[in-house]
């Protein structure tokens, strides 16, 4: 019997869900009004590259930023899918898709590396 990658980009989708309904809007709330209101002074580059520096720090952000960028690939392959009918082209989709969350993955982890 063959396996599917369906179930794992599943996985991928409902976490990515999950990381940005908790943290997407709290970042929101912070530097689209918070901050640009006066509210809350805005970081230092020092005090931002101060709270990168630690290696479970930069993993964590690369991880929000994976599972956020799966999320919406998910999303967009099965929008494309049903609401504009191309399920046919839905190989080419998936790889596009997923391919660019996956460049998009990589481009995180190389910048905060």
């Amino acid at each position: 019997m063959r396996r599917r990658a369906e179930a794992y980009l599943w996985l991928l989708f409902s976490g990515g869900g999950v990381v940005a309904a908790l943290l997407l809007p709290v970042l929101v709330l912070l530097f689209g009004v918070l901050m640009p209101l006066g509210v809350l002074d805005w970081p230092s580059a020092a005090r931002l590259t101060a709270l990168l520096d630690p290696v479970a720090v930069r993993a964590a952000v690369v991880a929000v930023v994976a599972l956020c960028l799966f999320h919406a690939a998910h999303r967009i392959r099965h929008t494309a899918e049903e609401l504009f009918g191309l399920a046919r082209f839905d190989a080419v989709i998936a790889v596009a898709c997923y391919g660019a969350a996956l460049a998009g993955s990589v481009t995180a982890a190389g910048l905060l590396w």
